[in-house]
Parts: C-alpha cells; sequence; structure tokens
C-alpha cells in the first residue's frame, strides 16, 4: 500500500538523516520526499510517500514520534487531503509539431516556460493521474528529460 506521510520536525542540522534513515533501517524505498520551512522558519514539513505494509508502517510512525525533533506525524493515506508535485519536461519538437504539443499543454493547464530551435520545457503541477496522462500524451513527440519535485500534501479540513 502507498503511504503519503507528513512529518512536522524541527529545521536542524541532520534532522532529514535521520528520518530518512528510520524508513531505509526498516526496507522502505522512499519514493518521494520533499522537505521546506513551514510559515515558522524554526519548523519544517517533509512530505514522505513510501510503498508498505501497514503494520511495519505503524511502527515506523511510533518510531518517528519518539525522534526529538520529530513534533507531529500524520498519514495522509486515509484522511481527506490534497496532494500535488511540479514537474519539468524537456519535451523535443519542431516547427511542425510545436503548435500540437502547444494545444496539448494548454488543455492540461500548464504552461511553456523555455523554448529553443529543437526542445520546449514545460511546468507541469497536478496530481499523479494529470501527470502520468500528460507525460502520455508528450511521449511521441520525444521526451528528453524529466525532472520532478516530488509529492507534498495537505488536509482538507482542520
Amino acid at each position: 500500500m502507498r503511504h503519503t506521510i507528513s512529518i512536522l520536525v524541527e529545521n536542524r542540522f541532520g534532522v532529514l538523516s535521520r528520518v530518512s534513515g528510520l524508513f531505509s533501517g526498516r526496507g522502505f524505498n522512499i519514493d518521494s520526499l520533499s522537505v521546506a520551512e513551514t510559515l515558522d522558519p524554526q519548523v519544517s514539513r517533509m512530505t514522505v510517500v513510501v510503498r508498505g505494509d501497514d503494520h511495519v508502517l505503524e511502527q515506523v510512525n511510533k518510531q518517528l514520534n519518539k525522534l526529538i525533533d520529530v513534533i507531529k506525524v500524520m498519514d495522509y493515506t486515509t484522511a481527506d487531503h490534497v496532494e500535488r508535485e511540479l514537474i519539468l519536461v524537456k519535451v523535443g519538437c519542431t516547427s511542425k509539431n510545436r503548435a500540437e504539443i502547444l494545444q496539448i499543454v494548454d488543455i492540461f493547464r500548464s504552461k511553456i516556460i523555455d523554448v529553443g530551435l529543437n526542445s520546449v520545457v514545460v511546468e507541469i503541477t497536478g496530481d499523479e493521474g494529470k501527470i502520468n496522462a500528460i507525460l502520455d500524451l508528450l511521449k511521441p513527440f520525444g521526451i528528453k528529460e524529466v525532472v520532478r519535485t516530488g509529492k507534498v500534501a495537505i488536509v482538507r479540513k482542520i
């Protein structure tokens, strides 16, 4: 099962290493990891996406809560939440197919952020389904490079 976990931590040296070490020590590969300061510069939020057994992940959550620098751990897997990811995609193009690429980008409410003679760079934000759908449509043009931020998530209700 896939789990999206939000971890509020004190913004200190080594916290990322200790948190990621807990996952790797239990045999979990981190699919996605995003970390940034919150409104309080003393606190950061980590959003971690992992696949694994519910029982073992429950143990990881308990151990995360025991870390001194961890303020709060929330598993969004069953919670009503919104999640997004940002990706940049470099797509091969010619003057003949550029209009078609622009049309696909427009339909998905994405943006062309750079144009070259033989390629365009597309900025896409959305959930996993949207990102996979536009990537499938852009593949025939030749995807040269993809850069992904990792997922971020927030609970809808307080």
